[in-house]
């Protein structure tokens, strides 16, 4: 049996604007996220861990930030390709689960449409999408609301 882990980390600081987007979700905000794509950090970190998983790099190889296609880019495209690429070289993925750092805004009452919005994006199960928060304790930058930071793993099976 062919299991396969990946880990991926992603950060983006705040800018002017009134909401954020993460794994999937407009969410009003103080602040929008700065980053050449629409900067959602869970998407990222979880497209991440799947190339990871792969051993094929980060969404930075894929989607070069040079390239200008990709500027503004909703960051659903980065994840639909890696799902593609896993199931392209005969993987499915099992689980995924995704862990965002921030003090503000506050998580709990968006998880759920976090959990689904990536849910239908990978095409697997909610039922395998966990989708949490934690602050920094007010440490470093999360900790001093200059943005926000997201860890995620994904397990891939050989199909």
């Amino acid at each position: 049996m062919d299991v396969r882990l990946g880990h991926g980390y992603d950060v983006h600081a705040f800018e002017d604007g009134d909401h954020v987007i993460l794994c999937g979700v407009k969410i009003p905000h103080t602040h929008a996220l700065r980053g050449h794509s629409d900067a959602d950090v869970g998407l990222h970190a979880i497209t991440d861990a799947i190339y990871g998983a792969l051993c094929d790099g980060d969404i930075g190889r894929h989607f070069p930030p040079s390239d200008p296609q990709w500027k503004g880019a909703a960051s659903d495209i980065f994840l639909k390709h890696a799902v593609a690429l896993a199931t392209s070289r005969g993987f499915r993925i099992s689980n995924v689960d995704c862990t965002l750092i921030c003090e503000m805004p506050k998580m709990y009452p968006h998880w759920e449409r976090m959990q689904s919005a990536v849910a239908d994006i990978t095409e697997i199960p909610k039922d395998r999408i966990s989708i949490k928060a934690t602050t920094s304790e007010e440490l470093g930058f999360t900790g001093r609301k200059e943005g926000i930071a997201a860890i995620a793993t994904a397990c891939l099976i050989a199909s």
